[in-house]
């Protein structure tokens, strides 16, 4: 008996587009209802779709990826996924991009060899190139403070009333949280605010 082709995609933000992966799925033949899509980062397995779809694969289903790195970006974690999908579950696997890796096909000893290999290199260029991104992004972010950039969001003004209110506090006879309350602010807010006005 064949079993039931499912289809799995994922881009890691919500603004990013999943048009290629599902055109590569729909055209592999795979029916929309049998795809599952996930908006999140591929550091981890916990994404609710993928869970959801390691919970519907049986023994001869067939889960189709567009590449590696949409399964997942971390190696270890891709090599522990595929020995679930394929020894635990005993279902195929195929990826698009890499015809090498679809376990349909070379069901013996040197087929399974060479998926094997192809497998540990492309998640381990998967994980190195998450590396990289973070690595990228963290220089960008250090070369752009340096240059006076600022992030997160701006600082809250300083309202006229809040030096009195300050002053009140200081004396003693008014509290932090009585303060912060009257200017509309949270007690760590106000408390920015008195060492602004020691500097």
């Amino acid at each position: 008996m064949n079993g039931i082709i499912y289809g799995y995609a994922r881009v890691s933000a919500k603004d990013q587009n999943e048009a290629r992966q599902l055109i590569a799925l729909k055209t592999f033949g795979i029916c929309q209802t049998s795809i599952f899509l996930d908006k999140q980062s591929g550091r981890d397995f916990q994404r609710p779709q993928y869970q959801r779809l390691l919970k519907r694969l049986k023994r001869g289903d067939t889960l189709v990826v567009k590449s590696i790195d949409r399964l997942g970006r971390n190696y270890n974690e891709i090599i522990e996924q595929w020995r679930i999908l394929t020894k635990e579950k005993q279902a195929d696997v195929v990826v698009l991009d890499m015809p090498l890796l679809d376990t349909r096909r070379g069901k013996d000893l040197t087929g399974t060899l060479i998926a094997d290999i192809v497998l540990q290199l492309l998640s381990y260029v998967a994980q190195t190139e998450r590396e990289f991104i973070h690595q990228r992004q963290a220089e960008g972010i250090a070369a752009a403070k340096a240059r006076g950039a600022r992030f997160g969001r701006p600082a809250k003004p300083v309202p006229p009333e809040a030096p009195a209110l300050i002053r009140q506090w200081q004396s003693g006879r008014l509290t932090a949280s009585a303060a912060s309350r009257q200017l509309g602010i949270s007690r760590k807010t106000f408390m920015k605010w008195v060492s602004l006005t020691h500097d």
